[in-house]
């Protein structure tokens, strides 16, 4: 363990083995930090934090703060951060409120710098927040997805598994599971075959996504006949039924399908 002198740590946190925590880092004394676990200079971890095994909370990132909701009266409750998660410098990451009690960050995440996660998020598996990312309360981003730079989500957005976000992008409706979705405002643009591949689909996966959607956003501008068409004539799959039970719980709506801009094909 390394604790540098001139830390602030609190003597009833539980610290892991192996744990670095740099100059004048802030650890508070409800707060669990895992084995092999850095926390650099002018970091602060505040109570009701726990962070997991392998991971790194950079220089003046500030997590487990109190909530940003006026509704939040004090209650106790937790940002939870899962093994291998990379915290970079200046993040802020705010605890749960009574409504979901936890936000959650999971395993080998990426938080890039000066990003903000609010209230109650819940961040999956391998999911990359780029930079100066700002998410709402209650977002969700499912495992592997990937939000771009400068990016802003609204509050209980979902975004799906393996969907990319394009960078400086304002997103107030879901982003179903594998598409790629850009533009002002938010529009589907693709599949993500390069991240699909990426994470070891093989071309008959890959094509039978591009199937979904092209009867969801493409063929059709009324989304309920797309998807009476892939639930009707298209094979069933494990693809299909992920897209289809997504689109069927969507809350916040959809963002649109695909459309022609300046006489171009997006």
């Amino acid at each position: 363990m390394s604790i540098s002198p001139h830390a602030i740590v609190d003597p009833s946190a539980q610290i892991g083995t192996d744990v670095s925590i740099g100059p004048f880092a802030i650890v508070h004394g409800d707060v669990v930090i895992g084995d092999r676990s850095t926390i650099a200079s002018h970091a602060v971890v505040h109570d009701g934090t726990r962070v997991g095994s392998d991971c790194q909370i950079h220089m003046g990132a500030v997590v487990g703060g109190d909530p940003q909701d006026l509704k939040y009266q004090g209650e106790e409750t937790q940002l939870i951060i899962h093994d291998h998660v990379v915290i970079r410098e200046y993040c802020t990451i705010n605890r749960g409120t009574a409504a979901a009690q936890q936000t959650v960050i999971g395993a080998q995440a990426l938080i890039m710098a000066y990003s903000h996660v609010a209230h109650d998020c819940q961040i999956g598996q391998y999911a990359i927040i780029a930079n100066s990312v700002n998410l709402a309360g209650h977002v969700v981003v499912q495992d592997y997805g990937i939000i771009g730079g400068m990016s802003a989500v609204q509050q209980f957005v979902t975004i799906g598994e393996s969907s990319f976000v394009g960078g400086g992008t304002l997103v107030r409706k879901d982003v179903p599971p594998y598409i790629k979705a850009a533009r002002e405002p938010l529009s589907y643009v693709g599949v993500n075959t390069v991240g699909l591949r990426r994470r070891g689909f093989d071309l008959e996966q890959i094509n039978r996504i591009k199937d979904v959607y092209r009867s969801i956003f493409v063929k059709h501008k009324n989304v309920t006949i797309g998807m009476e068409e892939a639930e009707a004539i298209l094979p069933e799959s494990d693809e299909k039924d992920k897209i289809v039970s997504f689109i069927q719980s969507s809350e916040k709506g959809l963002l649109r399908g695909f459309r022609q801009m300046r006489g171009h094909d997006y």
